[in-house]
């Protein structure tokens, strides 16, 4: 491998770097507000669990996918992503 081969690989994973940490912060700043949520409905007796609102999302994020992620992807993702903030204790 050249040396400026070695040396694009190491800028691209540098990006990369910087965007994960804007993921992880992004993610506890979604699960944040999940809490909120959460403690309204508790506080209003409302149902936690809402399907349709699944469903909402998983349509959103499919209609602003420009790729190069497939949707079907993109939406395992996000089963996993809303599995982990209903696993997040308040």
């Amino acid at each position: 491998m050249s040396e400026e081969a070695k040396q694009q690989i190491y800028e691209l994973r540098k990006k990369i770097d910087v965007i994960d940490a804007h993921l992880v912060e992004k993610l506890n700043e979604r699960a944040g507000l999940a809490l909120e949520i959460r403690k309204i409905k508790t506080e209003s007796k409302l149902p936690l669990y809402d399907p349709g609102r699944e469903e909402e999302i998983f349509k959103k994020i499919t209609s602003i996918n420009n790729g190069p992620l497939y949707d079907d992807d993109l939406r395992e993702i996000y089963e996993t992503i809303l599995h982990a903030m209903k696993n997040v204790e308040s």
